[in-house]
């Protein structure tokens, strides 16, 4: 039989010295993009179809080295990325990587368990509940939504899945008083701020469209839902004959809501997607008052956390409910050894959408090994300062508006509008400006009907420098576009 050569290393795919050798070739490769990542546009001008242009049509038939693919990974791949990690990206929101995320990550696709449930990965799990409440107890959740006060958590990929599963648990709750048919009167209740994707999941668990509220916010109340605003919407369905189902809120508006959550017998969760982070700093954690009112709390480490993709903390207060919707028991997965079917056991194939899961628990727990509380903590206090830099400077220029006040490290803001009153078209071409530029990166929303500008401050290589830098070029194109003075 042949041996060696490209058409056959996948007969040793795994063999430990070209493992290592493959790896380090990796690793130095991307610690030069990371060297030189400042030096790219942060967001590409490349046409649709610019990539595709330059791949063949069918894979190869024989492989090819390590070191020829990281050659075309660098000349047809990076050039035509937005560089999510450039210290000078501000657009969406933070999406964090770092040294020690990247070694976990490292470990986990390494190590490759596949921890559905404890028989199949018994310290991947327990890794994981361990993780959960750890990160619960640093953010200040209460404790019944730790497993060591009778709730618990799971690592899931994305606030989109907890949406889904948490919907999926308060549907089945409902339903199970209602009887199926009652599916058609069930209500969701968001702000016009909040995730997209608690409408998609809703639709997802079978909720009319016509069932779904997006309730507005205003500048008056931070742009957070107010609890008159939500009363409203939620009496006004009761007096038609359906039924308040799931309510979300965000952090800064939590006790309020839970308590009309409570009367009315919905599911709160807590959409702290991004700003949890901040949470595990004490002058923060005052946003979260009210948590011991709520059905299910999520945060996503991935964004804001140092925790490469995907991360996300989903904690419940009641994991029976969440079971009890999202459990199957096949006979071939059943656990046929007497210490794994004991009471309290985890399975977190019952926690979640999909069966095979990645044994995230390992990323999030060396971040936390390596970085720990306090250096987390500094790391948020930075951005914060920066964003509020950042606020001040706007301030003090008569020809830009804060939208909203931040609290965190998302800046909102726009120019003022001009003679002809377009604000928007002036924002916009403000935005496209810096974007085309390739000096910064940053997004848009609308509230109030209004076009306004969004800097999001929190990548992992992001110096006070480079926020003002972008303030200079920011004040630059204000001029290009034709602002006021």
């Amino acid at each position: 039989m042949a041996t060696g050569g490209a058409p056959f290393d996948v007969l040793s795919s795994l063999d430990p010295e070209t493992f290592a050798g493959e790896s380090r070739a990796v690793i130095n490769f991307l610690a030069e993009y990371y060297c030189d990542v400042e030096t790219y546009p942060v967001q590409p001008q490349s046409l649709p179809g610019c990539l595709r242009a330059l791949l063949p049509d069918a894979p190869p038939e024989n492989g090819e080295p390590i070191d020829v693919i990281l050659e075309e990974v660098r000349s047809h791949i990076v050039p035509a990325l937005t560089h999510w990690q450039s210290p000078k990206f501000f657009g969406y929101f933070p999406m964090n990587a770092s040294t020690a995320g990247f070694a976990g990550e490292m470990l986990s696709t390494g190590l490759n368990v596949v921890p559905f449930m404890r028989a199949a990965s018994p310290a991947a799990t327990e890794l994981e509940s361990a993780v959960v409440d750890w990160m619960g107890k640093l953010v200040g959740l209460p404790d019944r939504l730790l497993f060591s006060g009778g709730g618990g958590g799971v690592l899931h990929g994305s606030t989109c899945e907890a949406v889904v599963c948490t919907l999926a648990a308060a549907r089945d709750r409902a339903l199970s008083r209602l009887g199926h048919e009652g599916i058609l009167r069930l209500v969701v209740y968001a702000s016009d701020q909040s995730h997209s994707t608690f409408q998609k999941g809703a639709r997802i668990v079978g909720i009319p469209r016509s069932n779904f509220r997006v309730i507005r916010t205003s500048a008056a109340s931070g742009y957070g839902l107010t609890t008159d605003s939500v009363r409203d919407a939620v009496e006004a369905d009761v007096a038609s004959g359906l039924v308040p189902l799931y309510l979300c809120a965000t952090v800064g508006t939590v006790r309020d809501l839970g308590e009309l959550a409570r009367r009315h017998g919905m599911w709160l969760h807590v959409d702290a997607a991004y700003a949890g982070s901040a949470l595990i700093c004490p002058e923060f954690q005052h946003h979260i008052d009210g948590a011991e009112l709520a059905d299910s709390v999520s945060m996503n480490p991935h964004k804001w956390f140092l925790t490469n993709m995907e991360c996300c903390c989903l904690w419940v207060a009641s994991p029976a409910a969440l079971t009890s919707a999202l459990s199957t028991n096949p006979e071939y997965l059943s656990n046929v050894t007497e210490e794994s079917a004991g009471a309290g056991v985890v399975d977190y194939k019952d926690w979640q959408i999909a069966l095979s899961r990645p044994f995230r628990a390992m990323k999030l727990w060396v971040v936390l090994r390596r970085y720990g509380g306090a250096g987390m903590r500094a790391y948020v206090r930075r951005h914060v300062e920066m964003a509020r830099w950042f606020e001040q400077e706007l301030k003090a220029d008569g020809r830009f508006e804060v939208v909203a006040p931040t609290r965190f490290s998302l800046v909102t803001f726009r120019l003022r509008p001009g003679h002809d009153g377009d604000g928007d078209g002036l924002n916009r071409r403000l935005l496209v400006a810096v974007n085309a530029s390739g000096r910064a990166f940053m997004t848009h929303f609308v509230v109030d009907g209004k076009f306004v500008i969004r800097m999001a401050v929190g990548g992992a290589m992001t110096e006070m420098q480079h926020v003002q830098d972008t303030w200079e070029l920011v004040r630059e194109k204000a001029e290009e576009v034709g602002a006021l003075p």
